[in-house]
């Protein structure tokens, strides 16, 4: 008697134990690194506390002339899960998780989308625009591609991930239907804006506002004379108001052009990254929210 109650005890001991790893090995968070702050984010509406991510390109930073550091190597070399953007936007990228050997899931955020080609000034040639989470539509891709990832890298949480995909998404279509409200009430005529650089296409074409910028995709490349020439020259002509800085690039460049054009600095627009934490642009839906509110208050002025 005493040697079958000394045999259940073990049993439920071990029983214990062995629950509590798995339960433990289940609660392990999957570390997800994210290429810039932006998709950061969007890893983090959909995985919650099931993710520990990591953005290589933090907030304010600038993935178009980023260096990657062995901090990074590192990183993606333990990372079960990798997300990018894709389309020549973090060109350095590729070559970094091929360098680390890595061997997990690689999820390309525009998967599904068509790039939509802008002709530079530097090139004169159609180039993929990848900057497609401007449009909330491309950005609600992005979302359902990372719940994917996340699935795959982990399925044992697929229907978690599925929820909260799913919330994430309810907010997206509400924002998608605030933004198109807010600047509807602006007449189309006077929806043109002067930024730092080509990254607000999407966000044009989908809510009906003419962008200009004095230099192309990429903040790597330099505006040329003639370039800033027919800005001033089509700003004067145009009586074009609104001209904003970005907040990860080089403010000068636009004071110089507001100053010889006649036109005021409408505000800061959040581009490529988003804000610090106690900024106003912390997430993508907060960094769409306050790029519409400066956009509308300026555009009203004219």
């Amino acid at each position: 008697m005493w040697f079958l109650r000394c045999l259940i005890l073990s049993l439920a001991l071990a029983t214990a134990c062995w629950t509590g790893a798995n339960e433990t090995a289940a609660q392990t968070p999957v570390k997800v690194v994210a290429s810039f702050s932006i998709l950061a984010d969007m890893v983090s509406n959909v995985g919650g506390d099931a993710v520990q991510v990591t953005a290589l390109v933090g907030p304010n930073g600038d993935a178009h002339v980023y260096q990657p550091s062995p901090a990074d190597a590192r990183a993606i070399a333990a990372a079960n899960l990798i997300v990018l953007n894709g389309w020549g936007f973090e060109g350095w990228m590729p070559r970094l998780i091929d360098a680390t050997g890595f061997t997990g899931v690689r999820v390309v955020a525009t998967d599904g989308l068509s790039p939509q080609p802008l002709v530079t000034r530097r090139t004169q040639a159609p180039t993929p625009d990848p900057h497609a989470w401007q449009d909330v539509q491309n950005a609600m891709v992005y979302v359902r591609n990372i719940a994917r990832g996340l699935s795959e890298a982990d399925p044992e949480r697929r229907d978690d991930y599925r929820v909260r995909a799913d919330a994430y998404l309810a907010k997206l279509r509400d924002l998608d239907a605030w933004v198109v409200a807010q600047l509807s009430a602006i007449p189309e005529a006077k929806r043109k804006v002067v930024t730092a650089h080509d990254a607000f296409e999407y966000f044009g074409r989908r809510y009906g506002v003419t962008f200009d910028a004095p230099i192309g995709l990429s903040t790597d490349s330099e505006a040329a004379a003639k370039d800033m020439a027919r800005l001033i020259q089509q700003i004067r002509a145009e009586n074009i108001r609104a001209v904003f800085i970005e907040n990860m690039s080089d403010p000068r460049l636009l004071r110089q052009l507001a100053s010889e054009s006649g036109a005021a600095i409408g505000g800061k627009l959040y581009s490529d990254a988003l804000s610090d934490p106690a900024g106003p642009a912390a997430s993508y839906i907060e960094l769409m929210q306050h790029n519409v509110r400066e956009l509308v208050v300026a555009l009203a002025k004219r």
